[in-house]
């Protein structure tokens, strides 16, 4: 009879091993909604571009780094090389900063549309909607992203 293997949190998995073990099953949450973010935000005209911009840096950035992770893990290109798990843990730290970072001014700013009194036309309060959803889906992402980083360190110490 053979044993089932276990992957525990000392260990950093490859395969579809990605998709069943702690923190690495936050891989598909972070880009979905890192994606809808990404596209909310690029559905919206805001006047202050200057928040927006780094709003879009920010989830484009997160979006394609935690996609070639993702491969990365998938295809078992961190086996044999060790500094793996603590690169892990400072991008997944270093995500949630940003994220958390990014999730503010645009908060700021969809605030600010609101007290404003240009919301009189339909365009406006549709571009208000839509920032309103990507407040919510940017801060979700840095939830996600910083209980990934969090659960990466757990198992960068016991590495």
């Amino acid at each position: 009879m053979a044993a089932a293997t276990v992957q525990t949190m000392g260990s950093l998995p490859s395969g579809l091993g990605i998709c069943t073990t702690v923190p690495d099953i936050f891989y598909l949450p972070e880009l979905i909604f890192g994606g809808l973010v990404w596209i909310l935000v690029a559905s919206t005209h805001v006047t202050p571009d200057n928040p927006q911009g780094w709003v879009m840096f920010v989830s484009v950035f997160c979006f394609v780094m935690t996609l070639l992770w993702l491969i990365i893990f998938a295809c078992g290109g961190h086996k044999n090389r060790s500094g793996w798990a603590t690169a892990d843990f400072v991008y997944h730290l270093l995500a949630a900063l940003f994220y958390l970072s990014a999730s503010v001014p645009l908060a700021t700013v969809t605030l600010n549309i609101r007290n404003s009194t240009t919301l009189a036309s339909d365009v406006s309060f549709r571009y208000y909607q839509i920032d309103i959803a990507a407040v919510v889906f940017s801060y979700v992402t840095s939830l996600l992203y910083f209980i990934h980083c969090i659960l990466s360190a757990i198992r960068w110490k016991n590495f």
